[in-house]
């Protein structure tokens, strides 16, 4: 297994220009030029211009890439970037590669990608592979649920230099974690499904000083490509000098989650939907509250086997705290049905408020009711509370201008909203412009991140870090 991967930075262009210029914006030690979707292509003018070791790659469009010419034109290419030194080229498996020169200086690189499927032969495909014993074995295939990672794991496991890749979001573990497939390179850019940029690989995931000795945590559920979380607990492992790495474990099935956490050696997760119930069905032990909800959002690995905590209460009810808001005797009107309203109705009942419930589906705000006792008020909720509670995605960005009722409505004490992108929704500006004290859903989502990491790693969390970090990661979604 290699202990330490190097980042690859990949570069393209459909001209020597820009080609030309991301090799000199390239800040990675070892860069791809991806070369076939050229039109001016000049190989030995884009070598001379090189400034670090290149892998030379000119994909053939029959396996995904973009040249267009014939075969006999692109593997004349080829050749001629063997002639020329360059310190690698990535060939494919099925290529035709008898007539190619070879040269002391460049090392081959074969390659089988597969962008539809994880194909049922790909062992007999990898041994083909290794056969020709070139200096590094390359294989991408098509991750179609997170236990494929498991399956390339294990079908990747020999002694030989490799690159193992999962494409798309259940294969988010192979590019951030590629010490776990023994592979000696990752990809950054933004050119294949689920690759990550260079600066989150090198900054954010670390990984390239990351090992098998690093500690694993994730997120899991689906979707994750917009979560948070990887952006705020990486920052806090590393602003606590803790070698560990935290990734996004895509799947909905509960099952697979376990088995996938069991394989990789997971020591923490944070639960999300779809699976805060099934993981509550399979961990070993939970806490009084986590029984009394019935339901998780964190799970740790133990001696004794897994073990869950909800931390959705705690982090719901923490800024209220902060503000010494005292709940007792409060009246709250919760808007919406979902998850976080059961959340919310739950804290706050525990805290001694007198909890309503406002939905546009009645039948669901009925099943609160029946669940809690709590009341259920007409939609929208009429003027008369003493804090109302957002737990509905109106108002989330890009639509930053909707609210979930109107302006004339928010007359009250308190409003908070559980969306944290934006900042400050809609809703919660005109509560700050009637002059209501106001809550947003950022503050909720730094709590909850928090307590799992303290738990988790029984360290004090760096709670400036991760709330800057989160911050962050709010400006930057805004912005794509």
């Amino acid at each position: 297994m290699s202990e330490r991967a190097t980042i690859v930075e990949v570069v393209t262009g459909t001209s020597m220009a820009e080609i030309c210029a991301g090799l000199d914006r390239a800040t990675a030690s070892l860069v791809e030029l991806r070369l076939d979707g050229v039109r001016d292509l000049d190989v030995a003018g884009v070598l001379e211009s090189r400034r670090t070791p290149v892998i030379v790659t000119i994909r053939a469009a029959w396996e995904g890439g973009h040249f267009d010419g014939s075969e006999e034109e692109r593997l004349a290419l080829v050749g001629q970037a063997i002639m020329l030194g360059a310190e690698y080229i990535d060939v494919e498996w099925k290529a035709d590669r008898r007539g190619l020169p070879s040269n002391p200086r460049t090392q081959l690189v074969l390659s089988h990608h597969d962008f539809d499927t994880f194909p049922a032969d790909a062992d007999d495909r990898v041994r083909a592979m290794l056969a020709e014993r070139p200096h590094i074995v390359k294989l991408a295939v098509h991750a179609a649920t997170l236990r494929d990672c498991i399956r390339l794991r294990d079908l990747m496991n020999f002694d030989h230099p490799r690159v193992a890749i999962a494409m798309g979001a259940y294969g988010h573990l192979t590019r951030v974690c590629p010490w776990l497939f023994g592979s000696c390179w990752t990809f950054g850019g933004t050119n294949a499904p689920g690759q990550s940029t260079v600066s989150d690989l090198r900054d954010l995931y670390r990984v390239e000083s990351r090992s098998s000795n690093s500690a694993l945590y994730g997120i899991a559920g689906q979707p994750l490509a917009h979560s948070a979380s990887p952006a705020m607990h990486n920052p806090a492992l590393a602003a606590a000098v803790l070698d560990a790495v935290y990734v996004r474990l895509e799947t909905a099935d509960a099952a697979e989650l376990f088995e996938v956490a069991d394989a990789f050696n997971v020591a923490g997760a944070s639960v999300t939907a779809p699976l805060k119930p099934g993981a509550f069905a399979r961990v070993a032990e939970t806490d009084a509250l986590a029984k009394d909800i019935g339901a998780i959002n964190t799970i740790k690995r133990e001696t004794d086997g897994w073990h869950g905590r909800n931390f959705d209460v705690a982090g719901f009810l923490a800024p209220l705290a902060n503000r010494g808001r005292v709940l007792a005797g409060t009246r709250a009107v919760v808007m919406g049905a979902g998850g976080s309203a059961r959340t919310a109705v739950w804290a706050l009942r525990s805290k001694g408020a007198t909890v309503a419930v406002a939905a546009r589906r009645v039948d669901r705000a009925r099943a609160l009711q029946a669940e809690f006792g709590v009341e259920v008020v007409a939609w929208p909720p009429a003027p008369g509370w003493d804090l109302l509670v957002n737990t509905t995605p109106v108002g989330t960005w890009p639509a930053v201008a909707d609210a979930t009722i109107g302006r004339e409505l928010v007359t009250g004490a308190c409003v908070y909203d559980l969306i944290y992108n934006p900042e400050e929704t809609t809703l919660l500006r005109w509560a700050r412009e009637g002059g209501a004290e106001t809550i947003g859903g950022l503050e909720m989502l730094v709590s909850q991140a928090c307590l799992q990491f303290e738990w988790w790693t029984g360290t004090r969390a760096p709670v400036t870090t991760i709330a800057n970090a989160a911050r962050d990661f709010v400006a930057r979604a805004q912005k794509q």
